[in-house]
């Protein structure tokens, strides 16, 4: 799988943007939440990807952060939402403020995204409400902090740990101005005590 791409923009046109990657071209979608960040054509740029595999199209997926990240293969296994829906998530509102949503249960606030229905809604709320728990020592701590933390995380995850404990355990990792990869090292001695 391409998890993360870097190159020089080549254009953007929402939802769509092309990144050059030594001389190989990526057309990517993108949500608006990304948009928002990306520099003028012809700077570089990093993107956190994910690739959708269907029977008919293959779609690599951009994301600035990896919370953005996250949040949509968090969302794209829900029953009922599909990469389009999690993208409209993703750029109606920030991951913040989705987690923050969830953990107050308004269902209502989520009905305000396009193409986001009241069963929709509500779905969202009642299957993630146990894993917005997780998400709030991340937010709290917010910036490189929450890059690195999620980035081990999302690590310690794919390595098997359940999520609950791949957080504690990043959590308890963490120290001021450490890099992800530190983060996951550390996770990782501590988890083998």
């Amino acid at each position: 799988m391409i998890g993360r791409l870097t190159g020089k923009l080549l254009g953007k046109e929402p939802p769509l943007l092309w990144l050059d990657v030594n001389g190989v071209g990526y057309e990517l979608e993108a949500p608006l939440s990304t948009f928002y960040k990306l520099p003028e054509a012809g700077q570089s740029l990093s993107l956190h990807t994910h690739l959708l595999v269907r029977e008919d199209q293959h779609t690599l997926v951009g994301f600035a952060s990896a919370a953005e990240k996250a949040l949509f293969r968090q969302l794209i296994k829900l029953s009922g939402v599909g990469p389009k829906s999690a993208l409209t998530i993703l750029s109606g509102i920030s991951v913040d403020d989705f987690w923050e949503t969830v953990r107050a249960q308004d269902s209502a606030k989520l009905t305000r995204l396009p193409g986001i229905g009241k069963k929709t809604a509500e779905r969202l709320v009642l299957e993630l409400k146990d894993k917005a728990g997780e998400h709030a020592t991340t937010v709290a701590r917010g910036g490189a902090a929450d890059g690195a933390v999620a980035q081990a995380v999302s690590a310690l995850v794919n390595l098997g740990y359940k999520p609950a404990e791949a957080q504690r355990l990043a959590d308890a990792a963490y120290r001021a101005g450490d890099p992800a990869e530190q983060v996951i090292r550390e996770a990782l001695k501590r988890a083998l005590r």
